[in-house]
């Protein structure tokens, strides 16, 4: 690399932190900055001294999410595994087969394909015990570790082994898909006065969709 290139780097280094200077001059910017620090140098020294070898990424999750818990219960920090759940949550939407699945005993049985979903249309019916999924037994396992197992991201494929009919064991494979759940799966009335609109789940088309059905109604 060239002197003039180098020279130019510093100054724009000097000068991003210049200006970063100036705005946390105004705040509380110095506490920051030495919080910094001090973690920057604890990594460094557990780099260099512990006495295992440190996962530095579990370190980072432990710390951030130790931090957010003296806040309150509502500011939260998700992890790249928990983005799906973040999607899922705020949205709606997430990649999987789509279908209910719930824990009976040991196994985790499909209690619901949705309709016009990957999981109906590759087969998949009410009462098929999840045996495996990509190889790997599900026994024993909880409803939302089975459903990790079978969210994924549009258009990959999943493998399940299931029970049906007492014995009958049968692979099934999926590709996974968008799956859209609807904040307002039913909407009616009652009778000639009243009605009812059912909301699933507060998401950022939520208001949309009942104001839709409140307007049909």
């Amino acid at each position: 690399m060239n002197k003039s290139i180098k020279y130019l780097q510093l100054h724009i280094l000097f000068f991003v932190l210049f200006i970063s200077s100036i705005g946390f001059s105004q705040s509380s910017g110095f506490e920051v900055i030495r919080s910094l620090e001090q973690l920057d140098q604890i990594y460094e020294h557990l780099e260099k001294y512990y006495v295992d070898d440190i996962q530095t990424g579990n370190l980072s999750k432990t710390a951030i999410d130790a931090m957010l818990k003296e806040l309150d219960p509502y500011t939260v920090y998700y992890h790249e595994s928990n983005i799906e759940d973040y999607q899922l949550m705020t949205t709606g939407q997430y990649g999987g087969i789509g279908a209910l699945i719930r824990k009976n005993g040991d196994f985790v049985y499909v209690s619901e394909p949705y309709q016009g979903n990957p999981a109906e249309k590759s087969g998949l019916k009410a009462g098929d015990k999840i045996l495996e999924i990509d190889g790997k037994s599900m026994e024993n396992k909880s409803s939302s570790d089975v459903s990790a197992s079978l969210k994924g991201p549009k258009g990959t494929d999943v493998e399940l082994l299931i029970e049906r009919n007492k014995g009958e064991k049968k692979t099934i494979i999926i590709k996974r898909d968008e799956i859209k759940l609807p904040d307002v799966p039913y909407s009616g009335m009652l009778n000639d006065k009243i009605g009812y609109i059912k909301l699933n789940s507060f998401t950022r088309t939520a208001s949309a969709d009942v104001k839709s059905a409140f307007v049909e109604l």
